[in-house]
């Protein structure tokens, strides 16, 4: 990568961040009329930021809608291997919150129900062969 066409991922990773904090705040207070804890609202939050500004900003700028279609290759392989708490708990909790984030993105109209669907039932369906993965990283 040229030093120009680093400049350019910057860019395009800080523009993102920022859209990314609006999406977080939006999330916080949907959360909140949900009648959530300060504490589980935080929890949510801390979840979701790491998916949409760590993975979905790692090696190419991808935008929270395109997040609905790379759950699996997060939560069933760079989160166990980059994610140095990843734990079974971990997985499940930063599922909770993503599905929730994208609740909330669908209420907002930012994702359709199709992605909103494909993605909870990649969950669902994946959930098992996650925690099989978690746990065999464990046992090394």
């Amino acid at each position: 990568m040229t030093e120009m066409e680093y400049q350019a991922f910057e860019e395009a990773r800080r523009k993102e961040h920022e859209k990314n904090a609006a999406h977080l705040t939006g999330f916080a207070e949907w959360l909140k009329r949900k009648g959530l804890s300060e504490k589980t609202i935080d929890k949510h939050v801390d979840n979701v930021a790491f998916y949409i500004n760590e993975y979905l900003c790692r090696y190419e700028v991808l935008d929270v809608a395109q997040g609905c279609h790379k759950i699996s290759g997060f939560l069933g392989d760079w989160f166990i291997r980059k994610a140095l708490w990843s734990s079974c708990a971990y997985i499940k909790s930063t599922a909770a919150s993503i599905k929730k984030f994208y609740a909330f993105l669908l209420e907002e109209g930012l994702v359709t129900q199709d992605d909103y669907d494909e993605l909870r039932d990649t969950i669902k369906d994946e959930m098992p062969d996650w925690l099989e993965e978690m746990q065999a990283s464990d046992s090394i």
